[in-house]
C-alpha cells in the first residue's frame, strides 16, 4: 500500500509541477468513414517492432536514438521499449520518425504522464476527446503504446486533411493552425536533435554531438 502510494504521490508531483508545453487539439466533427477508419488504427495493436530494411541498420538507428535520449530515459529496457514503440507506430502511420521524436520533445519533453493547461495527455499530448470519438472506454491515454498509437493516428489524419502540408498539420496538431511557432518549433528539434542518415549511421560515423546533431540536456 506504501508502495502505491509513493507512486501516486510522484505521480502527483509530475502533473502539477512539470505541465506540458503543448497546446491542444481542436475537437471537430468527423465523418462516419473517417471516423471508422480512425477507430481502426487505434483498435489494431500488434507487437511493436523495428521497421528497417536491414536487422543492421535498425540495430544502428536504436543504438544511436538511445544514446541521445539516454539523459531524459536512463532506465536501457523503458528507453529501448519507448524507442521501438515510437519507430513502429510512426512507421505504420507512414510518418518520419524522426519527425514524431522531435514533436514528443516538445509536447512532452518525454515525460510519460505530462498534462497540459488544455488537460491533453501524455507522451503526444493528446486530448482526451479522441478516446471518445475514434476509440473506446478502455482506451488509457498514459500508457504508451496507447498514446502513441493516437498520436501517430491523428497526426497521420491531419496531414491527410492538409494534402500533405507538414507545417499546417503540425499547427492542427497543436490546436495553432496559420501560426508559424508550432511547426518551426517541432521542426527544429528534430534537425537539432534527432536527424538521422542510415547510410552514415550503419558506416559508425553519425553519432551524438557530430554533423550537427546536438545532444539533449
Amino acid at each position: 500500500m506504501r508502495r502505491i502510494l509513493r507512486a501516486m504521490s510522484a505521480m502527483l508531483l509530475v502533473l502539477v509541477c512539470f505541465p506540458a508545453a503543448a497546446g491542444n487539439q481542436v475537437e471537430e466533427a468527423l465523418a462516419s468513414k473517417v471516423q471508422n477508419s480512425l477507430h481502426r488504427s487505434v483498435s489494431d495493436y500488434p507487437a511493436p517492432h523495428l521497421v528497417f530494411a536491414t536487422d543492421g541498420e535498425g540495430l544502428a538507428w536504436l543504438a544511436d536514438m538511445s544514446s541521445r535520449l539516454a539523459s531524459k530515459m536512463p532506465d536501457w529496457p523503458t528507453r529501448r521499449n519507448f524507442l521501438v514503440t515510437v519507430q513502429y507506430e510512426a512507421t505504420r502511420a507512414g510518418l518520419d520518425p524522426q519527425l514524431v521524436l522531435g514533436l514528443i520533445q516538445h509536447e512532452s519533453n518525454f515525460r510519460k504522464y505530462a498534462v497540459s493547461g488544455a488537460g491533453a495527455r501524455g507522451f503526444m499530448q493528446v486530448m482526451p476527446f479522441w478516446v471518445r470519438q475514434i476509440g473506446d472506454g478502455g482506451h488509457d491515454l498514459f500508457t504508451l503504446r496507447t498514446n502513441l498509437r493516437y498520436g501517430c493516428t491523428i497526426l497521420r489524419h491531419y496531414l491527410d486533411i492538409e494534402q500533405g502540408d507538414l507545417y499546417r498539420a503540425l499547427g492542427r496538431y497543436n490546436g495553432s493552425l496559420g501560426r508559424g511557432e508550432y511547426p518551426t518549433a517541432v521542426l527544429g528539434s528534430m534537425k537539432r536533435y534527432w536527424s538521422w542518415t542510415a547510410a552514415l549511421a550503419v558506416s559508425g560515423h553519425a553519432e551524438p554531438g557530430h554533423d550537427g546533431i546536438k545532444t539533449l540536456n
